[in-house]
């Protein structure tokens, strides 16, 4: 009785503060200052602990939301992106690479490229469409009668004649080709006719001096009527290249050349059209830029009219050197052939150069056959 009441009366004199600890004078001015501290010192969030002493390096400094940021990730907690962001700033930190911008680099240029490929696609076809349309406009409007047309009399004639020539040409080649093909046939008859004249002469011993005589002409004629063929088929390839080669070549760049003075036309009407209405700023900035486009197709149907005088030149130099030599070659190859001069006939080609293929040399291999 008397130990618990003496128990009871020291319990009563020890003070409690509201933690349950002991409180002494000492700790409530220490209480106090700390109390002072938390108020007027540096927020928790912003404060810093260094793993060095005084003067560390700053790479050492690790922010009190770094460690937040990395207790989150132990409890599975992605860390926020304030705090990633904040961690990343801080002094003496490598800055993180941008995964976004290396992978965002090539698709950027690459969709540059095709961005401006398909302008220059876009442009090509607005001027196509522009060129078009003024030219189908003066077309028209030659045709109609109504638009005026740039004329080279003498140049137009020049092309006028190499037209027909072309035309006269091409029926001589077409003639020539069907002359080859039946004196090829005959050719094969006659040498088919004298091999069965020799075999009859073999087997007929009372027409056997006849049978020979008939079966070495047509032999004879076989034979010349191959060098014959040799002439004339050199005639109609060098025809065929002068025709379908050299001429049309010309007639290619004849082509271009209309088609340059046409859109010369259709340009020029153009600037004539907008120089007749009101010259106001906007008509002035038309009005030189159709000068440019004016000038430019100018300066190409010149150049393609003298390309085209030049040609005529030449073409009308080769045309007449090649037929001399081959219209020679044909009439005395021709002659000889006909008046039996077989001698005649052989030196002709030797004068030419024509050289013969050699029997057989059309006819595929057996190995083409298989």
């Amino acid at each position: 009785m008397t130990d618990s009441v003496l128990s009871k009366a020291a319990t009563m004199e020890i003070p409690i503060n509201s933690n349950g600890d002991t409180g002494t004078a000492e700790d409530d001015s220490l209480e106090q200052d700390l109390h002072q501290v938390m108020v007027s010192g540096p927020n928790l969030n912003e404060t810093s602990i260094v793993s060095g002493g005084y003067g560390g390096a700053a790479e050492g400094i690790i922010t009190t939301s770094s460690i937040k940021d990395i207790r989150s990730k132990c409890r599975g907690i992605t860390p926020s992106h304030s705090a990633a962001s904040r961690i990343a700033n801080q002094p003496g930190d490598y800055p993180a690479p941008s995964m976004h911008h290396s992978s965002s680099n090539p698709s950027m240029m690459s969709e540059e490229a095709t961005r401006g490929v398909a302008v220059e696609k876009f442009d090509s076809v607005k001027k196509w469409s522009i060129n078009t349309y003024k030219c189908t406009k003066q077309m028209f409007s030659e045709h109609f009668g109504r638009g005026t047309k740039t004329m080279d009399l003498e140049l137009e004639a020049e092309i006028d004649v190499l037209r027909e020539t072309k035309l006269k040409y091409e029926c001589i080649l077409r003639l020539a080709q069907e002359l080859t093909n039946h004196f090829y046939n005959m050719v094969q008859t006659q040498q088919a006719l004298g091999d069965t004249f020799s075999d009859l002469s073999q087997k007929s011993p009372e027409l056997q001096d006849e049978f020979g005589y008939n079966a070495e002409t047509q032999r004879l004629l076989c034979k010349n009527g191959e060098t014959l063929l040799g002439a004339i088929n050199f005639f109609v390839s060098s025809i065929n290249t002068l025709v379908n080669k050299t001429m049309e070549d010309t007639l290619m760049t004849i082509k271009t050349y209309e088609n340059a003075r046409l859109e010369y036309d259709a340009y020029r009407t153009d600037l004539e059209e907008l120089s007749a209405g009101p010259l106001d700023a906007a008509a002035m900035m038309r009005i030189e830029m159709a000068q440019q486009q004016y000038q430019i197709h100018r300066e190409k149907y010149e150049r393609l009219r003298s390309d085209v005088t030049i040609k005529l030149k030449f073409l009308e130099e080769n045309k007449v050197k090649v037929m001399h030599k081959q219209l020679l070659l044909f009439h005395n190859a021709i002659s000889a052939y006909f008046a039996g001069n077989q001698q005649q006939l052989e030196q002709t080609l030797r004068q030419f150069n024509v050289k013969l293929k050699p029997p057989g040399s059309d006819k595929p291999s057996w190995l083409e056959e298989q």
